[in-house]
């Protein structure tokens, strides 16, 4: 079956870093863009960067521009989303979603395949 799934999250302190994976089966990731959203609670689902089939880097939110930095590694069929200088409003659960055109859309609505997400607690 076609499946993500994301790993990484924890509890961090104010100004500290997590590193967050996402990992396909079943398919190859890098015929897609991938696309890394975060829901906190009593929120809607938000888009934090999106990274489309060609490398291209896009949809990264204001409140983490700077800080938060999408890669991927196709041999390992993995995309990464790495988080610096972290706040206690990052907190949320982190998912990773494909989109099969392979461009990143602005609304989550429109992507495909997701993870069952990652809690990242941000907290003294």
């Amino acid at each position: 079956q076609l499946q993500l799934v994301e790993s990484g999250g924890g509890l961090v302190q104010p100004g500290g870093s997590l590193r967050l994976s996402c990992t396909a089966s079943g398919f190859t990731l890098d015929n897609y863009a991938i696309g890394w959203f975060r829901q906190a609670p009593g929120k809607e689902r938000e888009g934090v960067s999106c990274m489309r089939r060609s490398g291209t880097i896009t949809n990264v939110a204001d409140s983490v521009t700077g800080r938060f930095t999408i890669s991927r590694d196709n041999a390992k069929k993995t995309v990464y989303l790495q988080m610096n200088s972290l706040k206690p409003e990052d907190t949320a659960v982190y998912y990773c979603a494909t989109q099969w055109s392979g461009f990143c859309p602005d609304s989550p609505n429109f992507y495909n395949i997701w993870g069952q997400g990652t809690q990242v607690t941000v907290s003294s």
